[in-house]
This record gives structure tokens, C-alpha cells and sequence, in this order.
């Protein structure tokens, strides 16, 4: 009994000491610091963030954020395994890490709708998935992209094995388009606003504007659960600076361009400028807020998913995302 009374009294100062530190850490003005890793090399689909980190509004909130590329552990890994606390990530990914039990959870979409499709040279004549057909496809050798390439071909009788698929991997999409492949999976923002300044025309199918079980979420902020139900206030002052960043992107996309290309002087200015103008519009578009999930978006992927049987496990979308975060 003695042992255990002086157990509990241990706890108790301890907890106390604990509570009084975090109290002077407060009055010192110290921040708290967070670990942030990219999905890929930095861009205009990341802009809010460093905008948040540029206009100091993380320290507003008390916080330090540290943004990282990932390397060869994707965000996913890394933010799962608490080697980050929040990172980029995307509705797909995340579907088929929660049938694994990988505990992620996206915090804020960064685009209300699905900015990506299949491009093409203008002068090739691919007009829709059905000129898919004797074509060569270049992608990185995932199944869901031959899975998403048949869903947009079937309704048009085209049949997706009369389609070349080979692994370009890492490889440049212009030089790719001119000499091995006739097209590929591209998000318009970047590489299809590339292609404009180039003065090169492309054909585009978005994936939206065939079905809308594709017009997913993707890019989306996560963290895990952990870091959810032990510093849910941690998130909450994150999702807060990241919503004004995009906010302020939204409203001023010049001044955005000129912050993100001032945090990266690595990047073209004028794609960057060009890219914003295009996508800022986009950050929020028909929500009513910055950030906004919709259960039914994420329904509607992983039925999907499940009807090319691409799901190993049971999804269940109310654990997958949460708007819990985002200022009223």
C-alpha cells in the first residue's frame, strides 16, 4: 500500500512539474515545433503553406513547422510512423493505406475537385478515352491507373487492352510525349499550364468529367490518429494557419506566386505565376469553406475502388477524414 501511495504521489508532482513547464514555456514565447513532409517537390498545390510559415501565421498559432521533402519514405510512411506530425498526401492513397490499417487521416483537401486527366498532344487527335485505344500510355506501373484508364473506355466500347502500357517512372512528361508515349496522367495546374507557356497544345480528359466517383480529393493534408486524440489542439492550431495561407492565396494570387518563388528560388517565376492564376480559383471553388470534405466523395472513390476490386479490406470513410479542424 505504501508502495503504491508513493507511486501515485510521484505521479502527481510530476504531472504537476510537467504542467508548470508547458506554463513557462508559454510565457516564454517558445514555439512548439512540428515536422512537415511534402508529397513532392514543392509547387502551387503547396503554396497556403508557405505563405502560413511566410506571413508568420504558425507562429501566430505557436508553432515552428519544419517543411520536408520526402525522400524515398513517402508522407504516408512517414506521418503514419510519427516521423512527421502532419504531411500532403491523397484521397486514394489514403483509401487503400485505411484497409491496411495504416492509421492516416486527411485533415483539409487542398482542391475541392479532381484537377488531373490524361493529356495528350493536340495533333495526335485523342479527343476522348476511345482514341485510347493503339496508343501507348506512359505511367509509373500502378494497377489502379490501367483500372481508371478501362472505367473511362468501357462506356465508349473501347476495349483497354488494345492499350500499351509501359513505366516511365521519374521521366520528364515532354520529353516522354515527343519520342515514347502518346499520353499520360498529369495534373493540369503544373504540367498543363507548362505546356501553355511552351506553346505546346494539349488534349485533355479529366477524370471528373467522366464519372464523379473520380472526382476525388487529391492533394489532402494529414496527420494520424494518434497525434488527433493526443494533441488535438497541435492540429487545430496547424489546420487554422494553413486555412488562412490558402485564404490569402485565394485572394491575392500574384502576391502568392511571389511568396512561394521568394521560399523556393529553385522554380520557374513564370510557372509559378501562371500555375497560381490558375488554381487559386480552385482552392475553394463551390465549398463554403477552405478545406471542406464531403462523406459522399469519399463514398464514392472507394466504391469504386471496390468495383475494380482494387480493395483488400474493409474502408471505412467516417474514419478516413474528419473537418473537425477547420475553422468555423
Amino acid at each position: 500500500m505504501k508502495k503504491i501511495m508513493a507511486f501515485i504521489m510521484l505521479t502527481l508532482l510530476l504531472t504537476a512539474c510537467t504542467t508548470e513547464k508547458s506554463k513557462e514555456t508559454e510565457q516564454d514565447g517558445k514555439l512548439e515545433k512540428v515536422q512537415f513532409v511534402l508529397d513532392w517537390t514543392p509547387n502551387t498545390n503547396h503554396t497556403g503553406l508557405y505563405i502560413a510559415k511566410e506571413q508568420g501565421f504558425f507562429e501566430e498559432e505557436g508553432l515552428d513547422v519544419e517543411i520536408m521533402l520526402p525522400g524515398e519514405a513517402g508522407a504516408d510512411q512517414l506521418v503514419a510512423a510519427g516521423k512527421a506530425q502532419f504531411g500532403i498526401s491523397a484521397q486514394e492513397s489514403i483509401t487503400e493505406a485505411r484497409v491496411q490499417d495504416i492509421p492516416i487521416v486527411s485533415i483539409a483537401t487542398i482542391l475541392q475537385h479532381n484537377t488531373s486527366g490524361f493529356a495528350s498532344l493536340k495533333k495526335d487527335g485523342i479527343e476522348s478515352p476511345k482514341d485510347y485505344e493503339g496508343k501507348t500510355y506512359g505511367g509509373w506501373g500502378a494497377p489502379v491507373e490501367e483500372a481508371i484508364i478501362s472505367s473511362l473506355m468501357e462506356p465508349e466500347n473501347a476495349d483497354v487492352k488494345k492499350v500499351e502500357f509501359i513505366n516511365m517512372g521519374n521521366s520528364d512528361f515532354f520529353t516522354a510525349i515527343e519520342r515514347d508515349i502518346d499520353f499520360a496522367w498529369i495534373y493540369y495546374a503544373w504540367t498543363g499550364i507548362e505546356a501553355e507557356l511552351r506553346g505546346i497544345d494539349l488534349n485533355m480528359q479529366y477524370l471528373k468529367d467522366y464519372t464523379k466517383k473520380l472526382d476525388y480529393y487529391t492533394p489532402v493534408f494529414i496527420t494520424n490518429e494518434k497525434m488527433i486524440s493526443e494533441n488535438p489542439e497541435t492540429v487545430r492550431a496547424f489546420v487554422k494557419a494553413i486555412s488562412r495561407g490558402y485564404e490569402f492565396a485565394i485572394d491575392n494570387p500574384d502576391e502568392a506566386a511571389t511568396i512561394l518563388t521568394k521560399a523556393v528560388p529553385d522554380l520557374d517565376e513564370e510557372l509559378v505565376k501562371a500555375s497560381q492564376q490558375w488554381i487559386s480559383p480552385k482552392y475553394k471553388e463551390d465549398a463554403a469553406r477552405w478545406g471542406e470534405q464531403k462523406l459522399e466523395v469519399w463514398k464514392d472513390y472507394a466504391d469504386w475502388m471496390n468495383e475494380n476490386s482494387l480493395l483488400d479490406g474493409e474502408f471505412i470513410p467516417e474514419d478516413a477524414f474528419t473537418n473537425e479542424f477547420l475553422p468555423k
